[in-house]
């Protein structure tokens, strides 16, 4: 708490600037003190008897620990605000000493001029007030002591009343016995509320005035500090005229006190003042990110937490980079209804994530095409069947589990398997068998009856555990037709798991939260990336090495983007969902085409086809100025045995 406020004199002001006793009206001074001296002892003598029977009164004390509730903020990666969250208050705390002081200075001239002189009741002060505004002509002081309507709105409800009148008094002494002047005014001026939904100086300042608290001039001190009687009435959003007004009667009162002169008070009346927006409900700048943070950090720390508890939160997005990445979905999204692929604009869907292998923090993610007409968020809510795109996590294990390579042999032949009452017999999309394939031959044009084959031969439990040690956590179940993508999956598990082959096996949980810290800076969430080496080195290399011929002359040429590059197509033989899934080193994608009501996509519709070219689209832009990056060849690594 500053120890400082407003004891000092304004410069080039010798009189002392709470010469409060000096000019108080125009009444007889010794009349005005005899009443005042009565009023005071009636008050006083009242107030012993009040004491009492208050016995039921908040107990004050717990203010010595009070936090008021605070806003929420969340951020870019860079520092952009994205958006702020709160309840009922709108809500930003800072010290006392971070509040100009032309602010606290005007604060007290009209609410409270003898603050720093009495003990939380100021019976003269009544007198004084009722002088001070017949004098005036209307209201330029009230009765109240800023204590007690601190203790009104910390504690007691806003009715007009006698007793609640004797509460505030009662309390207010109670609090002065507990906390210093300074530490109270930091309070009033974190609690005051200046209208549509700001509470505290700080938001306050912004809001009207696009500027911390401690910044504010003389001029714009005095129009906050006149709107507080009536915020919705005197604001300057509503009536600037008679906000400016208002600002007139603090300078004026600020003047007779000599807490300015009169050069200053004229210099402030004309002084044009730069009015800013509300700010309380504006919207999301990227509400798809904003919007999963916000259930993740409700998830960890609870909702009351998230709404009151002055957040800072830092999240993995660059948001220009995620409104080209959303872009990028509308654009296409258009593009592939007028090509006829979805039967409805608004059912169709297209969803993107990426993430960076390095970190495996989100540095973009779009849950859908429009946010305003549909919030689901299809990046991290939405499982649809990943089709080819899964058969990479099957390949992998074949290689892994030792005595294959990108060069081993595997038939591409007919073959049923017992599935319940009757067999499985899967297909090559297209129908056909090649025979003898290389599993390099079979991945890039993407045959199914090889990539059976192989779950069989290494276990598909094995597959699943490793999925597990990527981050998937949709459900799986063993069933023969595994390896085709018979599961669901989200695009985030999607871009999380290749973003650990672009890594070479080392992985971190993909996030798009970097840290979260309190009003005062103290760290409640840490992400700092803590990679593990989860896959074999060769093993995933020699997956990467394969998966380069899909790009380059397998079924994803149209995702081509002048780098090495690796990735999957991915179609559901119902073509009711397609997939491209793709990645470099510094950046791994997967998006997702399809229907929300889950019907089919138009005849023909293959993820080569209608999602690499998407997928190209962004990596181009994603990677413009990035260098070129090789991935690194099988040859470092050994083999497993």
């Amino acid at each position: 708490m500053s120890t400082n406020t407003i004891r000092q004199n304004p410069p080039g002001d010798s009189a002392p600037i709470f010469s409060f006793f000096q000019g108080v009206s125009k009444v007889t001074a010794g009349t005005l003190l005899g009443m005042t001296m009565l009023l005071s002892s009636v008050v006083a003598g009242g107030l012993v008897g009040l004491a009492l029977s208050f016995r039921n009164l908040p107990d004050v004390r717990v203010l010595r620990t009070y936090v008021p509730t605070e806003t929420t903020y969340i951020y870019d990666i860079n520092g952009t605000l994205l958006t702020r969250i709160h309840d009922e208050a709108n809500r930003e705390v800072v010290p006392l000493d971070n509040i100009s002081p032309n602010l606290k200075r005007a604060v007290l001239a009209i609410e409270d001029s003898h603050f720093y002189l009495h003990h939380g009741i100021n019976p003269g002060g009544v007198m004084r007030a009722l002088v001070a505004n017949i004098e005036q002509g209307e209201t330029v002081e009230g009765g109240s002591t800023l204590t007690m309507q601190l203790v009104k709105n910390l504690f007691l409800s806003p009715n007009r009343s006698f007793s609640r009148k004797s509460a505030e008094a009662v309390l207010a002494i109670r609090m002065e016995q507990i906390l210093e002047k300074n530490e109270i005014l930091e309070l009033y001026l974190n609690q005051v509320y200046w209208g549509h939904n700001l509470y505290g100086i700080e938001t306050a300042s912004q809001s009207y005035f696009n500027k911390p608290s401690s910044e504010l001039t003389l001029a714009e001190s005095a129009m906050l500090a006149g709107i507080i009687q009536a915020p919705e009435e005197f604001s300057p959003f509503v009536n600037y005229p008679l906000a400016k007004q208002r600002q007139a009667v603090v300078l004026g009162r600020m003047r007779d006190l000599k807490w300015i002169t009169a050069e200053e008070e004229a210099e402030a009346r004309k002084q044009p003042l730069l009015v800013g927006r509300i700010t309380s409900f504006g919207q999301s700048n990227l509400p798809y990110v904003t919007d999963a943070v916000i259930q993740e950090l409700t998830r960890r720390f609870g909702r009351d937490a998230v709404l009151k508890g002055g957040m800072r939160v830092q999240t993995t997005i660059d948001m220009n980079f995620q409104r080209m990445a959303e872009e990028t979905v509308r654009r296409w999204h258009e593009r592939l209804y007028y090509q006829g692929l979805f039967y409805s604009r608004t059912n169709g869907q297209v969803a993107l994530v990426a993430v960076d292998p390095r970190t495996h923090f989100v540095k973009a993610m779009v849950g859908g095409v429009d946010f305003q007409s549909s919030q689901y968020n299809r990046a991290i809510q939405a499982r649809r069947q990943t089709g080819s795109a899964f058969k990479p996590f099957v390949y992998y294990a074949a290689f892994a589990h030792g005595g294959y390579g990108p060069d081993s042999i595997v038939q591409d032949s007919p073959v049923s398997y017992r599935d319940g009452d009757g067999y499985y017999s899967p297909q090559n999309y297209g129908g056909g068998f090649s025979g003898a394939v290389s599993i390099r031959k079979a991945l890039e044009v993407s045959l199914n009856i090889p990539a059976i084959k192989l779950g069989q031969a290494v276990g598909l439990n094995k597959v699943i555990e490793i999925c597990r040690s990527l981050g998937i956590t949709s459900p799986m179940e063993p069933v023969i037709s595994m390896p085709l993508g018979a599961i669901d999956m989200t695009p985030m598990e999607m871009a999380g798991a290749f973003a650990t082959f672009a890594s070479n096996g080392w992985h971190s949980d993909p996030t798009f939260i970097v840290q979260v810290t309190d009003s005062m800076g103290n760290i409640l969430l840490d992400n700092t990336p803590k990679p593990k080496l989860v896959l074999d080195p060769w093993s995933v290399a020699s997956l990467t090495n394969v998966l380069q011929g899909v790009i380059s002359q397998g079924t994803a040429t149209s995702a081509r983007i002048g780098r090495p590059a690796a990735g999957k197509t991915g179609t559901t033989s119902s073509q009711r969902d397609i997939w491209f899934v793709g990645y470099v080193p510094q950046l791994s994608a997967a998006v997702w085409v399809g229907n929300d009501d889950n019907r089919p996509l138009a005849s023909g519709a293959t993820g080569g086809g209608f999602v690499a070219p998407i997928w190209r689209d962004f990596m181009h832009q994603a990677m413009q100025g990035k260098p070129v990056e090789n991935f690194p060849s099988p040859g470092q690594f050994d083999p497993p045995q």
